[in-house]
């Protein structure tokens, strides 16, 4: 009885052994086949490839002719995808899908602005893309009076046939940074509506 355990022990302990060495040669070669699909271009911009760069140039040109109001010409530039979402720097909930309603509002909405963006990273996979990027704007916002807008923004791009349209943004003004309790303030909704 005495070696059917020392048995049993030893089957158990080589099989553990084996499923970790098994469990790690997978977690390594999922590991890296992730290294070859995404491609973080993150502050490499000569190792940026065209179609990141191209579409960091549209977002740019589509969000400067949106300051204007010129809709047509950021609906030209940036295609929307069916199942686009929206998460806009005023918060609340995320809106989905193209809004030909809330897209019209824009002609008003948005005045007299130009805007430059700042690429802080981006990431791609085969069908997909993303662009982190800082917007500074000078504009007239929602009948504000001319001012400064800095957004921190995400762009979520996917390859929906040979075009890329744009799948999610996500904008909060937060570029220039508050403290931990102004934001814990808006986290509980204690600050302006």
């Amino acid at each position: 009885m005495k070696s059917y355990h020392l048995v049993h022990d030893i089957v158990v302990a080589i099989f553990v052994r084996m499923s970790t060495l098994f469990f790690f040669a997978a977690a390594g070669v999922g590991l890296a086949s992730l290294a070859l699909a995404c491609t973080n271009t993150t502050n490499h911009h000569s190792s940026l490839d065209d179609e990141v760069r191209e579409l960091a140039r549209r977002s740019e040109e589509a969000n400067d002719a949106l300051m204007r109001g010129d809709v047509d010409r950021y609906r030209a530039l940036v295609p929307l995808a069916d199942d686009f979402m929206l998460m806009s720097p005023f918060g609340g909930e995320p809106s989905h899908g193209v809004d030909q309603q809330r897209i019209d509002a824009l002609r008003s909405f948005f005045k007299n602005g130009a805007l430059k963006q700042e690429l802080v990273g981006a990431y791609r996979s085969v069908d997909l893309i993303v662009l982190a990027v800082i917007e500074r704007a000078h504009v007239e916002v929602g009948g504000l009076p001319m001012q400064d807008w800095a957004l921190r923004v995400t762009l979520v791009y996917r390859r929906e046939g040979s075009e890329w349209r744009l799948a999610h943004r996500h904008a909060d003004p937060l570029a220039l940074g508050i403290s931990r309790e102004h934001a814990a303030a808006l986290g509980r909704g204690a600050v302006g509506r």
